[in-house]
């Protein structure tokens, strides 16, 4: 089978390597339909550090069951599945607490496991970790559905963990596809005012279409101070009740605690906490985010997909084959794609 293959920064290859098959009774091995590249990804890409350094990549897809070990009991080949990025066993401490990315026998597909921009992927704890949906590869929904294996999982977990609530003012640094679908999973929660922090006018303005109902354009660094009168300014001067970072690194999250009000939150889901949380200590601030556990949020996404409560596809602005997925690498590093799914 193909599959991409990471050798080093900017070295990116499709080749054929062995196929996917069973290694364990409760796997199922999965014909990948649609894949997406993340900004993790794109971190091992560009020699950044992260959980990405190769050979395989890539952690969303949607797919088709293939064939499944003996004590698989919920699923058959031919079922088409999502399945978070992150797999688990469903059975641990951590698993029944919904808190499935602490699972000590999970990991990350193109990490701990087969990469998931490839033909097939072989998914350990298939029960625990695929969810059936009832439709097949041509439907227009699949990119909403691929959506869910990550970026709007994880914009759904922020506003989850922050405590959206009707009328709440929500601020959210950083314009990539997480920041986006922030915005629209605060939009579903009924927050008052949305407010988009980003470097692109093109994500911006997807932004907007997600549901930000403020945008402000950072030309660098130096724009934090101009950000944060920005945010004050749009909430009467107290700061937002929810901040939601996806830039990662401790200037972002120093940001971060400046736009929010006393008594308030702050979700960091870029990176975990690298700078100085005084505020949260001297101002009230509660601090959460964190990795998502997709598999707790997936059966309430998936549902609100299916019934078309929830679109999150337009996220993808670019597709390609797997063949010319090193196009959509490089359109994601120049940032003129959002987000790039591969189509199988």
């Amino acid at each position: 089978m193909k599959a991409a293959i990471l050798h080093g920064k900017h070295e990116l290859t499709v080749e054929t390597v062995p196929d996917a098959v069973l290694q364990a009774p409760g796997d199922a091995v999965v014909r990948v339909v649609v894949a997406g590249i993340c900004g993790t990804d794109l971190h091992g890409y560009n020699g950044l550090p992260g959980p990405v350094t190769g050979p395989r990549c890539g952690h969303e897809f949607v797919g088709v069951v293939e064939d499944i070990g003996n004590e698989v009991s919920t699923l058959r080949p031919g079922t088409m599945v999502v399945a978070p990025f992150n797999f688990a066993d469903g059975t641990c401490s951590a698993c029944q607490a919904g808190v499935h990315n602490a699972c000590a026998a999970g990991g990350m597909f193109g990490v701990d496991g087969d990469g998931a921009q490839a033909e097939a992927v072989r998914v350990p704890f298939a029960d625990a970790n695929l969810v059936a949906v009832p439709v097949d590869q041509n439907d227009e929904r699949l990119s909403s559905l691929l959506a869910l294996t990550d970026t709007m999982a994880t914009g759904f977990h922020a506003v989850r963990t922050g405590g959206v609530e009707p009328g709440s003012s929500v601020a959210i640094l950083g314009d990539g596809p997480v920041g986006i679908c922030a915005a629209l999973a605060a939009r579903e929660a009924g927050a008052g005012r949305i407010i988009l922090v980003g470097r692109h006018e093109t994500r911006l303005s997807k932004g907007r279409d997600f549901g930000a109902t403020d945008t402000f354009r950072a030309r660098g660094p130096e724009s934090a101070a101009e950000s944060i009168d920005f945010v004050h300014a749009a909430t009467q001067g107290l700061g937002a009740d929810v901040v939601v970072e996806c830039g990662g690194g401790p200037q972002t999250q120093n940001t971060a605690f400046a736009l929010c009000r006393a008594g308030g939150t702050v979700c960091v889901m870029g990176s975990p906490p690298l700078g100085d949380v005084t505020p949260v200590f001297l101002r009230g601030i509660t601090l959460t985010g964190g990795l998502t556990p997709v598999r707790a949020y997936l059966p309430e996404l998936v549902e609100r997909v299916l019934a078309g409560t929830l679109d999150p596809g337009s996220i993808f602005d670019r597709a390609v084959t797997l063949d010319g997925i090193v196009s959509g690498y490089e359109e994601m590093a120049a940032r003129t794609a959002t987000k790039v799914l591969v189509r199988l």
